[in-house]
């Protein structure tokens, strides 16, 4: 069985992207989803000197461990004023510092992203699909999610059929 976490990039409680990343990784087969919520978090905002004081939260220990132990990674990122939400870059900023780690440690990825308008956070996937490679993610698809409200239903998922099928056709050239 397949380990797979499913992480929506937005400190939102009621997060589009991890909705997004939930789903997509339901159609995943055989399969044990963990589902990161980063809302439940409070992280304080990354410093050198808050690192030389305090050291690496558990938070964020707990954080490259589910990465640690996922076998794949379902990454949904909201677009915050065309960049990464701060809550997940901050998560991002921290993981990074502990030593001798990539961030994604090498593990594959499908990176997605939605947004409530027509572009789909099409600005802030092609961000990460330039530096999270370098950041130890294997990029291995990508998929955006145009117009979430009319797109999604919180008890079916993807409700327009052409999306949903793109989405499923990555999904099974990824099983």
């Amino acid at each position: 069985m397949k380990k797979i976490l499913a992480i929506g990039g937005s400190n939102s409680t009621n997060s589009i992207n991890r909705k997004l990343s939930k789903y997509a990784a339901s159609l995943f087969s055989d399969a044990n989803v963990i589902i990161y919520d980063l809302s439940a978090n409070d992280l304080p905002l990354y410093s050198i000197q808050l690192e030389e004081k305090s050291g690496i939260p558990d938070l964020v220990m707990s954080f490259s461990k589910l990465i640690d132990d996922a076998d794949f990674l379902v990454l949904s990122l909201a677009e915050n004023n065309g960049y990464l939400n701060a809550a997940f870059k901050n998560l991002l900023d921290w993981t990074s510092r502990i030593k001798g780690r990539k961030t994604f440690a090498e593990k594959p990825m499908l990176l997605m992203a939605t947004s409530p308008g027509p572009r789909g956070g099409a600005s802030v996937l092609d961000i990460a699909k330039n530096i999270f490679p370098r950041q130890g993610a294997i990029v291995k698809n990508t998929f955006s999610l145009p117009s979430f409200p009319q797109n999604f239903d919180d008890a079916t998922g993807i409700t327009n059929p052409d999306l949903l099928n793109q989405l499923k056709t990555i999904i099974k050239e990824l099983n």
